[in-house]
């Protein structure tokens, strides 16, 4: 699917400062990244604070991004867990018109053998009403889907079109971009290792720090996906320090800091997740003036 080559974002849910959805911090991430180059948008990621927010928030996340993107870029919805039937259950209930692919990122907690993440993934691809884009990030799952299982799912199955491959290893990486078929996506979960893995091969981004940065990561991608590396390199070490910087306390505590910074939206995140210290935001904020 040439449309998920390139820039895509997990988008934040930004929160007013009594918790609630805020609708208007919404649409200005939105337009901010459209008019940055970003080329596609994921919704209800991990980023977005899915965790907590209720059916009917997720709802309203869903229906302001349509809104507000208003058909100028693909849009990707995050639907995952680690309750199978209930993963199918919300893809086959809620309405993905506006969609283009699902995100469904690998079960967490169940910690399930490579043969329980391949069934899982089974099940979800034969009731899918859109493609899916596979999501390993152990980090998070605390277990890792091995390229043995992906390369096994993207030949049995052609609703799962890719994967965001976030372990943040680039031999892992590499063994994907060998082994899968060859229209087979890999998309870098990982900031730090986007420009290695696309010049290894890989499709692009799904980015946290893209967001912030919209116009130059993008521009980095794009430059990579050229094989203009040099060039890319120059972006990629220029934006490093505030990779580091946005996952030091935790995401999206740290994207959230660098758009009140830039005056997009505040910064607030909602329990069991906590704001930046003030040392952190300082960093952020004098890293922002620089840049």
């Amino acid at each position: 699917m040439k449309e998920l080559v390139g820039t895509g974002v997990a988008l934040i849910t930004p929160f007013k400062s009594d918790f609630s959805v805020d609708v208007e911090g919404l649409k200005n991430v939105v337009n901010f990244n459209i008019e940055n180059g970003i080329d596609y948008l994921v919704v209800l990621g991990t980023t977005a604070e899915s965790a907590t927010l209720s059916k009917e928030e997720k709802q309203l996340v869903i229906d302001t991004v349509i809104s507000a993107n208003n058909g100028r870029l693909p849009l990707v919805l995050g639907i995952g867990g680690n309750n199978t039937q209930e993963v199918i259950s919300e893809m086959k209930t809620r309405d993905i018109s506006a969609f283009t692919a699902i995100l469904s990122v690998s079960p967490f907690y169940n910690k399930p053998t490579q043969e329980g993440i391949y069934q899982h993934f089974a099940a979800i691809a034969k009731a899918a009403p859109l493609p899916i884009i596979l999501y390993n990030v152990p980090g998070r799952t605390a277990s890792n889907m091995l390229p043995e299982t992906v390369i096994r799912l993207a030949n049995d199955f052609e609703k799962i079109i890719a994967i965001k491959e976030a372990a943040g290893d680039i031999v892992q990486a590499m063994k994907l971009i060998s082994g899968c078929p060859k229209d087979f996506l890999v998309i870098s979960g990982d900031d730090m290792i986007t420009l290695p893995m696309i010049l290894a091969g890989g499709a692009g981004v799904i980015s946290v720090i893209g967001e912030g940065f919209p116009k130059e990561f993008s521009k980095m991608v794009k430059l990579g996906l050229d094989k203009k590396a040099d060039e890319a390199y120059k972006i990629h070490y220029k934006i490093a320090p505030a990779i580091d910087y946005i996952f030091a306390e935790g995401n999206p505590a740290g994207i959230k800091a660098v758009f009140r910074s830039l005056g997009i939206c505040g910064d607030t995140v909602r329990l069991p997740l906590v704001g930046v210290s003030d040392g952190l935001r300082s960093k952020i904020e004098d890293f922002i003036k620089k840049f």
